[in-house]
C-alpha cells in the first residue's frame, strides 16, 4: 500500500469557530492532517450571510483550503447553521468533479454527510463516516414539541442508518458509543476510534489548587449542570470551595439564578465563552474537573481535564466510564443525582496531598493513549482502504 499524500475531503456540519466536541475533533483532524503533508478540503457552512467561498483559513497553526457554502441560521438558536439543503447536492456534486478527492470523511451525516456520501458513491470515492450525535441529546434544542420528540428520535436513527449505511467505514470514538450506534441503527462493524488530544498542549498545575471545581463545556440543557450547581450547594460549610462553569451557552441566566436560590452565587462562576488559553488556565487553576453529561461519546473536555492532571467526578453515563475509574483517577456518580455528586466531589476534596498525587496521575496515565498522533494514523490507514485494529485506550494503573 502507498503512502503517498492523499486528497481529503472533510464534509462537516460543524467547524471552527463553532465550540463543540465534533467542531474541535475535525479542526485538529484537518489540520494535523495538513501537518503530514496531505492535501486537505474541508466543506462547512458559511460563517453568516455572504460570508461564502472558498479560502485558505488558519486552524491549529495549519492553513488549508475551506469550502464555506451558503447557510441558514438553525431557528432559535445563537450559533448552529446548516448549509442550505436545496444546493447541497449540487454542491456536493461540483466539488467532487472539481477536487477529485482520494476519501471523504464526513463528520454528520444530517446535511452535508447525506450530500457527500451519496455523490462520493456515484464517482467510485471512498466514503469515510464518523458519528458525534445522539439524537436524544439533541431534543431540547430542536423546536419539537415533547409529545412528538419520541417518534422523532427513532425516525433520525432510522435515517441515521440510511446514511451511515453507504459508508465503506463508520466510526465513533469510543466502544461504548461504537455498540450504542450499532443498537440503534442495525450497522455492523463500527470503528471505536478516539477523537484525540494533543497532550502536549496541556501542562498539569506542579502546585494543588485547594477547593477550586471547574467544568468545561457548553452550556446548554444536555450538560445538566443543574445538577452540578446543586451538588456544590450542599457541600459541607466546612470546605472552602468555588465551582468555575466554563463555557458558553443559553443555560447562563438560569444557572446564575439558581446559584442565587441556592445562596451560593458569591462561589460560582460563570465565564461565558473563553479563549483556549484562557481555557487551559482555568484547568490549571481548579483541584477537580466535574462532568454532569449523561450524553457523552467521549467528551474531549474530560479528556483536557485528565491532560491537565485533574480527577474526575462524572456521571456514570454512556461514554464517562471509559474515562473515570473509582477510586483510581476520581469517581462516578449517580446521573442526575446532585447529593451523590456532591458526596463525590467532597472525597476529591478532601484527599491528603499523597493520595491526591496517585488520583493526579492516574488520570495523566488513563490519557495518554487518546494521543491525537494515533487518531491521525487510524484515519489515514482508513482513508488508504487499510484494515484496523481499533487503536487500544486500555491502561493498567501504577500503584
Amino acid at each position: 500500500m502507498t503512502d503517498r499524500p492523499l486528497r481529503v475531503l472533510i464534509a462537516t456540519d460543524t467547524f471552527a469557530p463553532d465550540v463543540n466536541g465534533a467542531a474541535k475533533f475535525t479542526t485538529r483532524l484537518a489540520a494535523r492532517l495538513t501537518r503530514r503533508g496531505h492535501e486537505v478540503h474541508v466543506v462547512a457552512s458559511s460563517l453568516g450571510r455572504g460570508r461564502h467561498g472558498t479560502h485558505v483559513e488558519e486552524h491549529e497553526g495549519e492553513r488549508f483550503t475551506v469550502h464555506r457554502l451558503r447557510s441558514l441560521l438553525y431557528p432559535g438558536h445563537e450559533w448552529l447553521r446548516f448549509a442550505e439543503p436545496w444546493r447541497m447536492f449540487s454542491n456536493a456534486a461540483s466539488l467532487l468533479d472539481a477536487l477529485r478527492p482520494d476519501v471523504v470523511h464526513f463528520q454528520s451525516h444530517i446535511v452535508l454527510g447525506r450530500a457527500f456520501s451519496i455523490e462520493a458513491k456515484k464517482r467510485g470515492i471512498r466514503v469515510i463516516g464518523t458519528n458525534h450525535l445522539m439524537f436524544e441529546n439533541l431534543m431540547d434544542h430542536s423546536n419539537i414539541p415533547r409529545a412528538l420528540q419520541g417518534k422523532t428520535v427513532d425516525f433520525a436513527w432510522r435515517d441515521a442508518a440510511k446514511v451511515l449505511g453507504r459508508c465503506d467505514v463508520v466510526t465513533t470514538p469510543t466502544r461504548r458509543s461504537a455498540d450504542y450506534l450499532e443498537k440503534m441503527t442495525g450497522l455492523t462493524g463500527v470503528h471505536a476510534i478516539s477523537c484525540g488530544l494533543p497532550g502536549d498542549e496541556y501542562l498539569p498545575n506542579p502546585e494543588r489548587q485547594h477547593g477550586r471545581i471547574v467544568f468545561v463545556g457548553r452550556v446548554t440543557s444536555e450538560k445538566r449542570l443543574e445538577t452540578l450547581v446543586r451538588a456544590v450547594a450542599k457541600l459541607p460549610a466546612d470546605l472552602d470551595w468555588h465551582l468555575d462553569i466554563v463555557g458558553g451557552g443559553d443555560q447562563i441566566d438560569e444557572l446564575a439564578a439558581l446559584a442565587r436560590d441556592l445562596h451560593v452565587a458569591d462561589r460560582v462562576t460563570l465565564t461565558g465563552y473563553v479563549s483556549d488559553e484562557e481555557l487551559r488556565e482555568r484547568l490549571r487553576s481548579a483541584e477537580v474537573f466535574a462532568m454532569p453529561s449523561t450524553a457523552e461519546l467521549q467528551s474531549i473536555a474530560t479528556m483536557e481535564a485528565m491532560a491537565t492532571g485533574l480527577p474526575v467526578v462524572a456521571a456514570d453515563a454512556m461514554a464517562l466510564p471509559h474515562l473515570v475509574r473509582d477510586g483510581a483517577n476520581g469517581w462516578l456518580f449517580r446521573p442526575d443525582d446532585a447529593a451523590d455528586l456532591a458526596e463525590k466531589l467532597e472525597r476529591i476534596l478532601r484527599l491528603s496531598d499523597e493520595e491526591y498525587g496517585k488520583y493526579r496521575q492516574h488520570s495523566l496515565e488513563m490519557v495518554a493513549p487518546h494521543d491525537i498522533e494515533t487518531t491521525i494514523t487510524a484515519f489515514e490507514r482508513l482513508y488508504r482502504g487499510e484494515d484496523i485494529r481499533d487503536p487500544d485506550t486500555r491502561v493498567e494503573l501504577s500503584d
